[in-house]
Order: structure tokens, then sequence, then C-alpha cells
């Protein structure tokens, strides 16, 4: 069964996601994933543009004003779906990690 296109997302994905809980245009949004990752994240101008004009047409966010070339965008009920369903499944890896690695730790290792 082929997998949905946006079912695990990149961490640029991820961000952009989360940084349109609230309205932001591609500038800000470029501007608050680096100020919340310390710079560890960076989107730049192609990838954020690409990104935006895929989650708008996959209905995980819309276009909320446009001033000139600016445009502000913010996450929509799906999007929000989407963003829950990632940290879900990270959550699920990070629990995996910690399990193996504790019962490696005492010594007992599983399959």
């Amino acid at each position: 069964m082929p997998r949905s296109k946006f079912q695990t997302l990149t961490e640029q994905m991820f961000y952009v996601l989360l940084a349109l809980r609230e309205e932001r245009c591609g500038a800000d949004i470029s501007d608050w994933v680096r100020t919340v990752t310390r710079g560890r994240v960076a989107v730049g101008p192609g990838t954020l543009y690409s990104l935006l004009e895929s989650f708008v047409a996959a209905s995980l966010i819309r276009e909320t004003r446009v001033e000139g070339r600016r445009r502000s965008y913010l996450i929509t009920v799906e999007g929000e779906r989407a963003l829950e369903g990632e940290y879900r499944r990270l959550l699920t890896l990070t629990e995996d990690y910690r399990a193996h690695t504790e019962k490696k730790e005492d010594g007992h290792e599983t399959a």
C-alpha cells in the first residue's frame, strides 16, 4: 500500500507546520524555525516556498493574507492532525530507543 505523502515529516516540514500554529509569512517562518532550533534547522527560500505550495495543495495550511508579494499562512485542522501524528511517531521512536538502550545497559539485550 502506498504511503501518504505527508505520513512522515522531515524536520523542515515539522517546524514549518509548527510555526504556522500562528499566522506567519515566509520570512517570519524561516526566522522562527532558525530561532526555535537555535540554528540547527534552516529552511531556505526554495525549500520553504515549495513546502508551502505543497502544504496548501494538501490542505495542511491555508493562505490567510496577501500583501504585495508577502503571503501569510496558518495551519488547518488537517495540518494539526499531521503535526500531532508526527509528534506521536517521534515519541514512539524515542520510547523504542529508550527501552532498547535500558535493556542493553542492564546486560539484557533483546532481539
